[in-house]
Parts: structure tokens; C-alpha cells; sequence
């Protein structure tokens, strides 16, 4: 190891350190957000039944999933661009970036209300709701005005302000969880729960963006402020990376929203509700874990910033095996008691999800092992290569979705799941060692020819 690659990783730990004491921070959020969300889930099951459960989920996985597909990665951008103006004090440049980001959270807040609120009468019956939900569903998809908060989420991040992050996650939940409360207590159909669904949305968002706008003006970012101007100016590139991002989340999200959809259209609401629900369990069981990577991204962002690739690899692989260990505690627990766990929350009728929810840790787990990876390639400027991963990894999943759910039900899909998350895992694990090569191999200096000579 040469002297300058010594003092590129040392410093690694104190990073290590606050990356996890951020996770921990979103923990206590996140947290409360997985025991609400899965309150909440209880509720409607007890109050909905298996059936109209599953449609509840199948609309809200429609309009979740047409919200991150429209929704450019900002915060990803954000951090990019944004760390390196923010640390050197280049308010204009760091505001060129802001504008940027901002117009593309409009864009996408216009197109995907107009494609839900289209879709929800266009896709009745295709995707398990009927034509007598659709209205409901329509008025749902207004939602999504407010799921795009991507530009405010990564703000935050880079302000290290992970404390608003952690009471955002659990505000949620909670609005969600006393709106099904009150709806249970009326007598309210699906159509109450999809209200309570929204209405928690706008909510967190209203703090998310009202928090971010606080913390711009108290850092002075906001002086002399204006929305004409150049977009990408002084950003090498900045189309390609909010494209490549924006297409790797919406291929992510094709393990989630679509898989859950393709379930419902193909073996009707009620395993959709199962695998929803399975799903929602193993999400929640895998959550501590998981949260280390938003508290990733802003400091590979500055150690890129400061040209410091071999700390990087460093604290990338060192998050990597503390996450895959508590991952792998939280796969003994659903594998041990998740029928238990079913049946004490869902109710007898959703324990038959207990097999299908181990498999689907089972990939989260495998996902958790290979977190750092992606960021890691976003954080090189390589959004590329993780989409290429993704496409190559979506494409057969949903490729073979609908034969493993026709043949083997649920246990396929699921089996399927872990295959995914597998080939994903390799595919960015292959991608990231072949970038350490090339960087290597940079950083090695070139022979002089004349000091060679007197070797001879």
C-alpha cells in the first residue's frame, strides 16, 4: 500500500462511526414507521378482509410505483453535484444545482398525477380493482403530487440533519395508522383507508419540505435565489446521472410495486394481499440494516469530493459485513416465528404468508450484504453500470414472474425474488471490483525508461 492510499483510508473509522450513529438516528424513525405500517396493515386486514385488502394494495402499489418511476433521483444529484460547491463555500453554484433538481421534482410531480389519475380508469380490472374503485383510485393517484420529495430528502442528507429524517419516517406512519383508527371506528370501506393512505403523505411531506426550506435559509443558500438561469452549467453530465438514476430506482422498483402487481392481476387480490403483506414483514424485519445506506451516500459524496477512492472501497466493504450480519439475525427471527408473527398481527387467515415472507428476507438479506455497492458506483460517477446491472436483473425477473407464479404460486415468486437479488449482487460486485482494478492501476506509477536501463 503506498503512503498516499495509508492516508486516503485512514480516517475510515470515524466515518464508519458517524455513517452508523446517522443510521441509528433513522432507526428510531424507521423503526416506528415498520411497527405503524404494519399496525396499520393489521387494521385494514381485520377491517377489509383478504380481498378488498388486496385491492387497497394493488392501488396503492400502482401509485407508489408511478411516483418513483416519475420521480428523478434529486437527492442522488444533489449529493453528486451539490457536496463539493456546499464545502467550498460556492453559494451560486451550489443554487445552479438546487434549480436544477427543484424543476425536475415539477416535471415529475405533473406527469405522474396526470399518468394515475389516467391509469386508474385505463388499468380497472387489469390490475384487481374494478371499475367501481376506480374513481377512488383516480383521487388516490393526487398523492403522488406529493411521494416526489426527492430534492428536500437530499438536502437533508447533505446537512447531516438525519434527526428530521428519523421523525419524517415515523410522522407518516403515524398519521396513517390514526386515520385507519378513525375509519375502523366509522365503518369506512377501502375507499376510507386509501384517504388515510394519502392524507399521511401530504402530511410528511409538508414537514420534509417545510424542515429543508428551514435549513436553507439558516445556512444563507437561499441569497438572491432565482429559478431562471442556467441548469446545468458548471455540471458535467448532469442529465446522463439523473437519467441513469432515475432508471436504476424505477428498475428497483420492479422487485417491489410491479412484482406486487403482477401477483394480483394474475392469482386476483387476495395473494396479492399475502405477498404484500409477507413482503411489508420482510421489509420491516430488514429495515435496520438497510438504513445505513442513506447515511452512506453523503459520505462516499465527500470523500469522493476530497479524491479519497481507496477510503471509499474501505468504508464501503466495512458497511457491507456489519449490515449482512444484522441481516442474516433478522432472517433466523422470520424463519423461526414468522407464522407466529402472522397470526398475532394479520390474523389467522394471513399465516399461509409465512413461507413466501421467508423467502422474500431471504432476498432482502442478500440485498442488505450488497447495499453498499450501489452507492458506491453512484458515488464514482458509474450510475451506468447499475442500471445495466438492474436492466439486465429486471428483465429476467419479470421475464419469468409470471411463469413461476403460474407453476408454483407465491413460493416461486418468491424463490425468484432471491434469484434476483442474487444475480443483482453479483452483477454490481462485478462492476465494482473491475472500477477498483482500473483505478488501481492509474494510481500506479509508469517506469521510468532510463531508470530501467540501469537495472539491465
Amino acid at each position: 500500500m503506498s503512503a498516499s492510499q495509508a492516508e486516503q483510508i485512514a480516517g475510515v473509522r470515524p466515518i464508519l462511526r458517524r455513517v452508523v450513529a446517522n443510521a441509528g438516528l433513522l432507526l428510531g424513525g424507521r423503526t416506528v414507521n415498520a411497527l405503524l405500517s404494519l399496525a396499520f396493515m393489521a387494521i385494514a386486514a381485520r377491517a377489509l378482509g383478504a380481498s378488498a385488502l388486496g385491492v387497497l394494495v394493488l392501488i396503492q402499489a400502482f401509485g407508489q410505483f408511478l411516483g418513483e418511476v416519475v420521480k428523478f433521483q434529486s437527492w442522488q444529484t444533489i449529493l453528486h453535484y451539490g457536496a463539493r460547491p456546499l464545502a467550498e463555500g460556492r453559494v451560486k453554484d451550489f443554487q445552479r444545482v438546487l434549480r436544477f433538481t427543484l424543476l425536475l421534482d415539477l416535471a415529475s410531480t405533473v406527469l405522474g398525477v396526470a399518468i394515475g389519475m389516467i391509469g386508474a380508469f385505463a388499468f380497472a380490472g387489469a390490475l384487481g380493482w374494478g371499475p367501481a374503485e376506480a374513481p377512488a383510485a383516480a383521487l388516490f393517484m393526487v398523492s403522488i403530487a406529493f411521494m416526489v420529495s426527492a430534492t428536500p430528502l437530499g438536502l437533508l442528507r447533505l446537512f447531516d440533519r438525519f434527526d428530521v429524517l428519523a421523525w419524517q419516517a415515523g410522522l407518516i406512519s403515524f398519521i396513517r395508522v390514526i386515520g385507519g383508527l378513525v375509519a375502523l371506528a366509522l365503518g369506512a370501506g377501502m375507499e376510507g383507508f386509501l384517504l388515510a393512505t394519502a392524507l399521511a403523505t401530504i402530511g410528511s411531506w409538508l414537514y420534509l419540505a417545510g424542515s429543508a426550506l428551514i435549513e436553507l435559509k439558516k445556512r444563507g443558500l437561499l441569497h438572491e435565489f432565482a429559478w431562471r438561469g442556467p441548469l446545468t452549467e458548471g455540471m458535467p453530465g448532469a442529465w446522463r446521472f439523473a437519467w441513469n438514476t432515475n432508471l436504476a430506482t424505477t428498475l428497483d422498483v420492479a422487485f417491489t410495486h410491479v412484482a406486487t402487481l403482477i401477483v394480483g392481476a394474475l392469482v386476483g387480490p387476495s395473494q396479492a394481499a399475502f405477498w404484500r403483506v409477507g413482503r411489508q414483514v420482510a421489509d420491516a424485519l430488514a429495515k435496520p440494516a438497510k438504513l445505513l445506506t442513506p447515511a452512506l451516500y453523503p459520505e462516499l459524496a465527500r470523500l469522493r469530493a476530497e479524491d479519497r477512492h481507496h477510503a471509499m472501497w474501505r468504508l464501503a466493504r466495512n458497511v457491507g459485513v456489519l449490515a449482512g450480519g444484522v441481516a442474516l439475525v433478522m432472517l433466523a427471527a422470520s424463519w423461526l416465528a414468522g407464522p407466529t408473527l402472522l397470526a398475532v398481527v394479520m390474523g389467522k387467515a394471513f399465516e399461509p404468508a409465512a413461507e413466501v415472507m421467508t423467502w422474500q428476507v431471504g432476498a432482502a438479506v442478500i440485498g442488505v450484504f450488497a447495499l453498499p455497492l450501489e452507492p458506491m458506483l453512484i458515488s464514482l460517477g458509474k450510475p451506468g453500470a447499475a442500471v445495466r446491472v438492474r436492466l439486465a436483473v429486471s428483465a429476467a425477473f419479470l421475464a419469468m414472474l409470471p411463469f413461476l407464479v403460474t407453476q408454483f404460486g407465491l413460493i416461486g415468486a418468491g424463490a425468484g425474488l432471491a434469484a434476483a437479488a442474487g444475480g443483482l449482487a453479483l452483477g454490481m460486485l462485478w462492476f465494482i471490483l473491475r472500477e477498483n482494478g482500473i483505478r488501481r492501476k492509474a494510481d500506479t506509477p509508469t517506469p521510468d525508461p532510463e531508470s530501467l536501463k540501469g537495472d539491465v
